[in-house]
């Protein structure tokens, strides 16, 4: 293993292999770590520099508590390059600091220094900062922000979007006999994308929206209204058989015992959520077991958070995996010459890739598009109850 280390900490790259053929040996080689050394960042390593840079645009000093998400990222990204042992990349960090100039003059240092891909940076506002001159000079980015209004012409979003998951969630359901679906809708940017993917998923599989009713997801005393609406309404005369509940750690402990006092039990009516219930305590809602979700295969972050926290003894923030992949993708690319390896036909391939968190896919609109299972709460907690797609051909339903 080769790392060459400078103010900016320069490293050696990995190889990933494309999805459709490797989606669980990339998921094991998270605990079979390339090269012999103590692992990314030990001290006394040393090397030279690859031949193909790709820049990694992070908040290094930011405000807040924003550096140490920034250091679990470029930590991620050490951990991809230590994993998979290729010398042929260099890859660059540099420090955005958080805001629309530091990250439009990070990108120009790293165009600077040649940089054949930008991966980062992580908030819109550094996108929109750093987009005008990777656009001007042909450089695409790779970042990990969530707001679809940064992506496109040239840059690319590897985040978990908003609304993206709700066609899976919805197929699988119809799959299952589930046609009457009531929603229980936040008040909330995130409740309103969630609502009109889930709307456009219901009417394109020919299910029906049987009743419908929003909450406050800041004020719990204000939930207890329209839970009772949707159970008055689904006992007397609208039934439903599936109950449409896209909200999150913030919201549900206060909702989901709300929902078992008015009778709404997975006995009932199917709850059916979103990738916001993707989250550590979420066997601790006993009220929805029984529910369903869409989210990635929990074994690849299982595998990853090992064998990160064994590395740096602690445990990741769930963006991590997003730096990891990005480089690997980045690393599988580089194989192809010089102008093509990192061309739009390249990283919209329709075969995708493998990673942490299962198949991937970049759109040419910007955004991602991502192979998902079905997960159940149960007692003993969330199990899969429908796999992720093996390749994005058995995906094409959702």
């Amino acid at each position: 293993m080769r790392l060459t280390f400078s103010l900016d900490h320069h490293l050696g790259a990995i190889r990933l292999l494309l999805a459709t053929f490797v989606v669980a040996a990339v998921l094991a080689a998270c605990g079979a770590p390339g090269g012999g050394g103590g692992g990314p960042g030990s001290a006394g390593i040393t090397g030279s520099t690859g031949t193909v840079k790709v820049a990694l645009l992070l908040p290094i000093t930011a405000s807040g508590s924003t550096p140490a998400i920034a250091k679990a990222l470029k930590q991620a990204a050490e951990l991809a390059l230590f994993d998979f042992d290729n010398p042929n990349v260099t890859l660059v960090p540099k420090d955005t600091r958080g805001t629309p100039d530091g990250a439009r003059a990070a990108a120009e240092s790293a165009i600077h220094d040649g940089a054949e891909l930008i991966i980062g940076p992580l908030f819109a506002q550094e996108v929109s900062g750093a987009a005008p001159v990777t656009r001007q000079a042909g450089i695409p980015m790779i970042a990990f922000s969530s707001d679809e209004k940064v992506a496109g012409n040239g840059v690319y979003l590897l985040s978990f979007l908003a609304g993206r998951d709700v066609p899976r969630i919805v197929s699988f359901a119809m799959s299952r006999g589930k046609r009457n679906f009531a929603q229980l809708i936040p008040q909330s940017p995130y409740g309103r994308i969630a609502e009109a993917a889930f709307a456009k998923a219901v009417s394109a599989g020919g299910g029906q929206a049987a009743v419908r009713a929003t909450f406050p997801p800041d004020d719990s005393n204000a939930m207890l209204g329209p839970v009772r609406q949707i159970a008055n309404a689904i006992t007397g005369g609208q039934p439903a058989d599936a109950l449409f509940l896209p909200a999150g750690r913030d919201e549900l402990p206060s909702l989901a015992p709300l929902l078992a006092s008015a009778d709404l039990t997975s006995g009932r009516v199917q709850f059916i959520g979103t990738g916001q219930w993707d989250y550590p305590n979420i066997g601790g809602e006993k009220a929805l077991i029984g529910g369903w979700y869409p989210a990635p295969d929990p074994k690849g972050w299982s595998n990853f958070t090992q064998r990160y926290a064994k590395t740096y003894g602690a445990v990741p923030p769930r963006l991590a995996s997003l730096a990891y992949d990005a480089v690997s993708l980045a690393v599988s690319l580089s194989q192809n010459p010089q102008g093509e390896r990192y061309a739009s036909a390249q990283l919209t391939r329709a075969s995708g890739f493998a990673g942490v968190d299962g198949l991937f896919r970049l759109l040419p609109d910007g955004t991602c598009e991502r192979g998902l299972a079905i997960l159940e709460m149960r007692e003993g907690g969330p199990q899969v109850i429908d796999p992720a797609p093996s390749s994005f051909a058995t995906a094409s339903s959702y």
